[in-house]
């Protein structure tokens, strides 16, 4: 757990509320979380379900695992406690972002339950949608254009998950999808289905 360094600090609030923005935008600000192993198909599930909802008029944005250690998380690396401050950071981003009233799809692979629900704990209730994309990890191998399974079972990659570092599948996500059974395009429609369910998004756009 980051520790409070500054104690000259206060929090101050907006005149514009969540109620404000989510009135304007249709859509209740919300965390989609997506959770895997490499190769499962996080990221491309993550940005079809964003194409969905852009379509009809939300307003979403796509935190990417790689993209995100690009920038604000370069200076991490993949031990056990990089791992934590990473899904930490990501956490804290990603509360922002549905302060903001926007959709906000995270795709890390997260191998460990307990920075998952701390992640989870920062957002408000009913705004969490956890979804495991659960493939086989031999299917995830066969899909590895990147050849990092090839130099994990090497010993080239250390600590690289699902091999060499365990990966902790969720016990009750709000959603589950076997990237290996359906198709991109029918995972979707399956988050999308979710969040009308929940009532996070309107029916019928």
């Amino acid at each position: 757990m980051a520790q409070q360094k500054a104690t000259n600090i206060t929090w101050h609030e907006a005149t514009v509320t969540v109620d404000d923005r989510e009135k304007l935008l249709n859509q209740k600000g919300c965390v989609i979380w997506f959770t895997g192993l490499s190769g499962s198909g996080k990221s491309t599930l993550a940005n079809a379900v964003e194409q969905v909802l852009h379509h009809q008029r939300h307003h979403t944005y796509v935190l990417d695992g790689d993209n995100v250690r690009h920038g604000l998380n370069k200076n991490l690396g993949f031990s056990p406690e990089d791992r934590e401050e990473n899904i930490r950071r990501i956490g804290e981003v990603a509360k922002l972002f549905s302060d903001a009233g926007t959709i906000v799809m995270t795709a890390f692979i997260s191998p460990y339950r307990t920075d998952r629900d701390q992640a989870r704990a920062l957002i408000a209730e009913d705004r969490f949608v956890e979804v495991f994309v659960d493939c086989p990890l031999d299917v995830c191998e066969e899909r590895d254009t990147k050849g990092l399974y090839k130099k994990a079972r090497a010993g080239e990659i250390k600590e690289f998950t699902g091999i060499s570092a365990p990966y902790e599948p969720p016990l009750e996500p709000e959603l589950t999808v076997n990237t290996a059974a359906l198709s991109i395009e029918e995972c979707a429609h399956a988050v999308v289905e979710t969040l009308v369910k929940i009532g996070l998004v309107p029916a019928g756009n």
